[in-house]
């Protein structure tokens, strides 16, 4: 071996970015999100930077420095929502399956199950964006969601926690609607129309 020879490292792979899944409803509020940010919001509180400006000393102006601030945490979501829409991939859960498709579960299932008490719980399988602890919509890479993923009727899987692991078995893997709630206006959003009104008010 010849001396001072030293094999270069090589570069680290990049990693394999994740497929976005995602449903139907689920990314159509992603979309409905950034429309309402592009087109509503940053419009107004735009607005309400220009107003701020012209009323003097920008240091000491509290609604210029809070629009200021908006507009980076709208254009940083604007970012955000731009790339997770690019790069969804879309799962109907109602789309017809056949086979060993129908029968197992895949993003979008929505699967019943038993732990080892007895207790029976009821979730869907969701993508990241879609999580809603309250409606048990999991995402399919939780520890959970990925230790139901490809499971059958009647199987038992192992649910890896920090606490220990768990047996679970699999009672029903249905493909159905998951109904999602919509994109709703924020509280306090500057484009709502009270608070349009109130800058538009001379007596304000």
């Amino acid at each position: 071996m010849r001396e001072g020879f030293t094999r270069k490292p090589r570069p680290d792979a990049h990693a394999t970015p994740l497929k976005n899944y995602i449903t139907p409803a689920g990314l159509q509020r992603l979309k409905d999100e950034h429309r309402f940010l592009l087109t509503r919001e940053r419009p107004a509180v735009t607005e309400v930077v220009t107003w701020a400006a012209s009323n003097g000393d920008r240091s000491e102006n509290a609604d210029y420095q809070y629009g200021k601030r908006r507009l980076r945490q709208i254009d940083g979501r604007l970012r955000f929502l731009g790339k997770r829409i690019e790069a969804a991939e879309v799962v109907d859960p109602e789309a017809p399956r056949k086979g060993r498709a129908a029968e197992r579960v895949f993003f979008g299932a929505t699967v019943r199950y038993e732990n080892e008490e007895g207790t029976e719980r009821v979730v869907s399988i969701v993508g990241i964006d879609e999580i809603d602890l309250d409606r048990n919509y999991i995402s399919w890479l939780s520890p959970l969601g990925r230790a139901l993923l490809n499971s059958t009727e009647g199987d038992r899987v192992a649910l890896h926690a920090p606490g220990g692991t768990t047996w679970l078995t699999v009672s029903e893997v249905c493909y159905q609607r998951i109904p999602m709630e919509p994109f709703q206006e924020p509280p306090g959003a500057e484009s709502s129309a009270k608070r349009t009104a109130q800058r538009s008010d001379p007596a304000r």
